[in-house]
């Protein structure tokens, strides 16, 4: 059984959107675009090219795809990511989307989760969620995300999407690893773990 794992870069109060660029999502008049370098160190760069050691496909919605389509497949070769990025089957999830031209990708067809779930009993290794916060809800809402894979980065931005958004299904989350970069930014690896406890103090 194949793991699904969501990655993504968030800010201390829980924004994942646009990290990578002023241009990258200006949904919603969202003027934040490119926080998350100026927050970044070595060490998250390491722990994220750890995360894909076991993947070997990576599950897109339309955006991401199409931010990462019109950007790796030119991207500088002597990059370790550009290989990798362009080598991984891209699995897209898109209600308008016809075709995919990145190679190595496939367009899912039908039910997503369903398309999903037969991706988990398929042969080969995890397969990374990234960016993707549409996609990513909806998996979450079904029960299919085996593992959060998350950077948290000593920065508030105060607005934008959220990956744990307004509607989230309780959850409680087994800590896998745990650590901190010199930089502040906390990097967690969580499993679901069913519901969360209640009790009293």
């Amino acid at each position: 059984m194949r793991k699904i794992n969501v990655c993504t870069f968030l800010t201390l109060d829980g924004v994942m959107q646009a990290p990578g660029g002023p241009d990258e999502d200006a949904e919603s008049g969202f003027a934040h675009g490119g926080w998350q370098k100026p927050v970044t160190d070595d060490e998250v760069g390491a722990a994220i090219a750890g995360w894909y050691e076991h993947s070997d496909a990576m599950l897109l919605g339309r955006k991401t795809y199409e931010i990462f389509a019109s950007y790796w497949p030119t991207a500088d070769p002597g990059n370790p990511f550009t290989h990798r990025m362009n080598s991984a089957h891209k699995y897209v999830a898109s209600r308008t989307l016809t075709s995919v031209e990145w190679q190595n990708s496939t367009l899912l067809e039908g039910d997503i989760p369903d398309a999903v779930r037969a991706l988990k009993a398929s042969e080969g290794g995890d397969i990374n969620v990234v960016g993707s916060g549409d996609l990513a809800q909806t998996l979450m809402r079904h029960g299919l995300v085996d593992e959060y894979r998350l950077t948290i980065h000593p920065v508030i931005i105060g607005t934008g999407k959220r990956l744990f958004a307004e509607g989230a299904i309780p959850t409680a989350l087994e800590p896998v690893s745990v650590s901190t970069t010199k930089g502040g930014t906390v990097i967690g690896v969580y499993r679901p773990n069913g519901s969360p406890a209640q009790d009293s103090f």
